[in-house]
């Protein structure tokens, strides 16, 4: 649906809309912003937290041997109520179908077997992220139930249990408070969501999770970030934990003044978390101008309800969509909603208005895919104007009005009804509680509605855990060196700072300590390796390889008395072949072993090409040392310095130009 109309250009502007990039910090202190994070990491254990089946194995789609299904209902809780999103999660209709591989799951993940004691692995993992975030650490564990009612975990609640509470991390300009730090089993994976049918795998299930809470004490976009990345490299740092897609997640909790705690679920990278919270941010402030809008002109908010009348397909069947929706028995309804024009169009991100609210909750609660409405407001219309005209005649719509047009299934009306004039109610108290879904472009979508704060409760299942000081004191001894001072290495060791995010991504610092030590090689020149080198060829693949080939390589290529501009070379083919053996790397490269003399003796034969074949005068000298360092370049590559060897070429065109 595109919304780039006058209103939307006019509301966008009225709100004082700023780009990322024009932002700064009396931006973000004029909205009130405020932002926390929830960091989940995958801990690097053998098995699951609460069964004994391996973790981290993954199979491909197809590669199943059984299939449950369920239905999700909601339960009235021990006060006799209704949790919201349960509520919301049954309106779906969904039916839930779990693929299970027998090698990564077991009866307990389905709830048919009691869980097993807490993984003890998981526990030591755990605690020594837990120190490093000067976390108090309880002095019991308390086995706790979290509702999760999407269905992304078979029996409805995720166990969890805090080890600890009140830790803090360093920014650069502040402390941020750690509120809590747990251990919790990860949820299923999603692998299709369509209509009233969901599909989850269950390999994922299970598997140790820590989560680190923040206070919302980042007031600024980068802040959240800086936190983010934080709280990444330290857990990182542990040697503990997971690495690669899937293993680290982060959820972020956005509010202003006068709105409330957004929850933006799986953001997936920590770089964009400043243009989700930026967008997020001035989607409130559309949302509280809506607010207003909406209450200036309807004096009683409570007594305001939408009209509703069922049209015909006949008139229609010049549209290909409504002449399948007609043959498939499908209804279209007309919607009237009374004082909203000028509303549905108006700005709340970029390429989205309000209407695009309204259509994103019949897509998750009465699962009706897009497109799934027109509207009156849009700027290429799917009818003619004469059409609409007809429409706000028929329903007595004045200009203050606005039209949706909505099509759905026989037994999915009462629920998309339901969900256009819930949303539309909610407009006038202002933002509501929800979690949103992060998208690449920064922009979110509507996920569900936010889980309340009752929905944690004690799991009879499971005994309280004792938490020992010895238990401590061994965690202690693992600690790693703290991520402020591997900072400080890394300046000392005068590694450019484009090294840092992937050397602390992939915990290298204390690898190339160890191996410069051993190998008596430069730590600079180890980490440029690393993080430029190794980088380049790597992308977002995980090694073929362990870091002690490369250090191997090293060994063998000082051994051979080989320079080690070769390096890069040689790891492109181990790439390639992982295990062939080096000699046959430097036969399928070409080296072949000659010394110094053995090039120098070609530059008189080269300097006498170049002047034949040169063609322009301008910088001829460097011209010439970098024509012949190119002929060059591959014999001497292994056997002599580059540098040296653009020395000789240089020192012998001097002379050659002193005699002329």
């Amino acid at each position: 649906m595109l919304v780039e109309n006058e209103n939307y250009h006019q509301t966008r502007e009225a709100l004082g809309w700023k780009a990322l990039q024009e932002a700064d910090e009396k931006t973000y202190q004029d909205l009130g912003f405020k932002c926390g994070l929830e960091v989940h990491q995958q801990l690097g254990t053998d098995k699951k937290l609460f069964c004994r089946c391996p973790a981290g194995i993954y199979h491909d789609f197809n590669d199943f041997d059984a299939e449950i299904v369920r239905h999700m209902r909601p339960t009235l809780s021990e006060l006799g109520e209704y949790d919201g999103t349960a509520l919301m999660e049954f309106k779906t209709r969904k039916k839930i179908i779990y693929r299970i591989k027998n090698d990564t799951a077991c009866t307990y993940e389905i709830d048919d077997t009691p869980p097993f004691p807490i993984n003890r692995q998981a526990l030591e993992h755990a605690m020594v992220i837990a120190l490093q975030l000067k976390m108090n650490i309880v002095g019991e564990l308390h086995i706790t139930r979290k509702q999760y009612l999407d269905g992304s975990i078979p029996t409805g609640f995720q166990r969890t249990t805090i080890l600890g509470i009140e830790g803090s991390i360093p920014l650069s300009n502040k402390d941020i408070g750690i509120i809590q730090f747990s251990v919790e089993e990860d949820s299923c994976r999603e692998v299709s969501d369509y209509r009233h049918t969901r599909v989850y795998y269950g390999d994922r299930l299970g598997m140790p999770l820590c989560e680190v809470v923040t206070y919302p004490q980042m007031l600024t976009p980068w802040e959240a970030a800086e936190a983010g990345y934080h709280i990444r490299y330290l857990t990182r740092s542990s040697g503990v934990v997971r690495r690669g897609i899937g293993a680290a997640r982060q959820d972020v909790n956005v509010s202003i003044t006068g709105g409330t705690r957004v929850e933006i679920k799986g953001v997936s990278h920590i770089s964009w978390i400043p243009k989700l919270t930026h967008i997020e941010a001035f989607r409130q402030k559309a949302l509280l101008r809506i607010k207003d809008l909406l209450r200036d002109s309807i004096s009683h908010p409570e007594r305001w309800k939408q009209v509703v009348v069922e049209l015909g397909f006949e008139e229609w069947k010049q549209i290909p969509l409504f002449r399948r929706l007609d043959s498939e028995g499908w209804k279209l309804m007309a919607v009237k909603l009374p004082h909203f024009g000028g509303i549905l169009s108006h700005f709340t991100q970029p390429n989205q208005c309000f209407a695009d609210e309204i259509s994103q909750r019949l897509k998750v609660i009465a699962c009706l895919e897009h497109p799934n409405m027109f509207h009156s407001e849009e700027l290429y219309q799917n009818l003619s104007l004469q059409t609409w005209k007809d429409l706000k005649t028929k329903l007595s719509a004045s200009a203050k009005d606005a039209i949706i047009l909505l099509w759905a299934a026989h037994e999915d009306i009462k629920t998309a009804l339901e969900t256009i004039e819930e949303r539309c109610r909610m407009a006038f108290l202002g933002v509501p509680n929800e979690t949103r879904k992060a998208l690449d472009n920064g922009t979110t979508i509507f996920e569900r509605v936010l889980p309340g704060a009752d929905r944690m409760y004690p799991d009879t299942d499971s005994a309280p855990i004792p938490i020992h000081e010895d238990m401590i004191e061994a965690a202690r001894k693992k600690l790693p060196l703290a991520l402020s001072d591997r900072l400080k290495q890394l300046r000392d060791w005068k590694v450019p700072t484009d090294c840092y995010a992937y050397l602390l991504r992939y915990n290298l610092p204390p690898v190339i300590e160890a191996m410069s030590i051993q190998l008596d090689f430069s730590a600079l020149a180890l980490c440029k390796l690393f993080a430029h080198t190794i980088k380049s060829m790597q992308a977002d693949k995980p090694l073929p390889f362990d870091y002690e080939r490369v250090a191997d390589l090293i060994r063998y290529l000082k051994k051979k008395s080989i320079t080690f501009e070769l390096l890069p070379s040689m790891l492109k083919v181990l790439f390639a072949h992982p295990n062939m053996v080096f000699s046959s790397i430097l036969n399928q490269i070409g080296y072949k072993s000659c010394t110094m003399e053995d090039l120098t003796a070609q530059v008189p034969l080269l300097h006498g090409m170049f002047h034949k074949i040169k063609k322009r005068d301008r910088d001829t000298e460097i011209a010439e040392i970098n024509w012949i360092m190119g002929r060059l370049k591959k014999p001497a590559l292994g056997n002599v310095p580059l540098a040296e060897l653009r020395t000789q070429i240089q020192s012998f065109l001097n002379m050659e130009n002193h005699d002329a």
